[in-house]
């Protein structure tokens, strides 16, 4: 499959037959959904299937600079997170980190999306785990509840990789087997014994064994083969890798090809991290399964692994977008950042701390100490 076909540079807009509003995308369904008169549109089933993307035959394509998708992006010059506004759209804030951005778009060449997840999580639902996150948190400001009542929340397409790749891995190493060796150690012993009708105690030195374990390392060295499927890279630096991380996992199972109707009422952000500088980062996150392969290849109680050579080939892409409900609320002059994964519900974000409600818990404990060890002393 090529990934890197021209695709036109205007986002898709889906008139309403009823009213002529933009129809937007339904989470949860697979319908798209006039905002103005409730016409209700069934996105066409395709016969596409999701498939992967031959790496070094795109890398080659992007050398001889093959077409690739042109994208109109706006640019947050806070953050740097590069998305696309809702048609006719001329000024918003920054979903990442709530920045006020007027649509001065650019136009970039990039490798374009070929399956997603579309939202399942409402924005309604979203909404409501922000107010019952908020509502868990110690400590929290008083007038945060107000700001959570108050803020919108954006839907997000987010860019992202996977990587499939067979693997080959050279090493050199030592093995540990441990063997039990008996140890003869001197020990002092105490008795009592009784003189002039006195017990006097006494020490002694005596001899005694032990088992010592030890451990008789072997050099070795080994090929081990390992096959990684779907390690997903983050292609967006506007995301904290900790929160990408913390909203996993993604239900990758579930993704579908590419289609423009998932994307109607929704922001898509560009990627910033490239194709291979991706896999780059896959590489770091099969070292340890690889390192832990080489070990059981070893054997024995312990090993140690000098060196590691890996050839990394049959090396296959995709490139997806993941959604997210993501709202950037403004709090005592700062941006916290509050985040769903669209597809589970699991919930992340930022939060302030309220210094006067941890002032005022301190001096109360304080307070309930002191009157403890003031009735502790009373006279009885």
């Amino acid at each position: 499959m090529d990934p890197t076909t021209s695709e036109p540079t205007i986002q898709r807009e889906f008139p309403c037959v009823q009213c002529g509003a933009h129809l937007v995308f339904a989470p949860g369904t697979a319908e798209l959904a006039c905002p103005h008169c409730g016409t209700r549109n069934r996105i066409a089933e395709g016969t596409a299937a999701v498939e992967e993307c031959d790496y070094a035959a795109a890398l080659a394509e992007l050398a001889a600079g093959e077409p690739l998708q042109e994208t109109l992006a706006v640019k947050c010059s806070r953050c740097g997170a590069e998305s696309t506004l809702p048609p006719n759209v001329t000024a918003d804030k920054c979903p990442f980190c709530g920045s006020a951005i007027v649509a001065e778009a650019a136009s970039r060449k990039l490798i374009r999306p070929r399956s997603m997840l579309p939202f399942h999580i409402t924005r309604e639902q979203a909404q409501d785990a922000f107010r019952q996150w908020i509502a868990s948190l110690w400590f929290a400001p008083s007038a945060l509840r107000r700001v959570a009542d108050a803020e919108s929340i954006s839907g997000i397409y987010m860019p992202a990789w996977t990587y499939n790749s067979d693997t080959t891995s050279r090493y050199t190493g030592q093995r540990g087997d441990d063997y039990w060796e008996t140890e003869t150690y001197w020990d002092t012993e105490f008795y009592t014994e009784n003189l002039n009708g006195q017990s006097v105690t006494r020490a002694r030195q005596v001899q005694k064994t032990r088992q010592v374990r030890k451990t008789r390392w072997t050099s070795v060295r080994g090929q081990v083969g390992r096959s990684f499927v779907d390690l997903l890279v983050r292609a967006s630096n506007s995301l904290p890798e900790q929160y990408f991380n913390a909203l996993q996992p993604w239900d990758l199972n579930n993704l579908v090809p590419y289609k423009d109707e998932y994307l109607a009422g929704f922001v898509t952000e560009s990627y910033q991290v490239d194709l291979p500088t991706g896999f780059e980062q896959a590489k770091e996150d099969m070292q340890e399964p690889i390192r832990q392969t080489i070990r059981a290849d070893i054997g024995g109680d312990h090993q140690r692994i000098s060196s590691v050579s890996t050839r990394y080939f049959n090396i296959t892409f995709k490139h997806l977008l993941l959604p997210l409900w993501l709202s950037a609320y403004a709090y005592a002059d700062r941006s916290h950042r509050f985040m769903v994964n669209a597809r589970t519900g699991e919930v992340q974000g930022e939060r302030p701390y309220s210094y006067w409600k941890i002032a005022f818990t301190v001096l109360v404990a304080i307070a309930a100490v002191a009157t403890t060890a003031i009735l502790m002393n009373l006279p009885r």
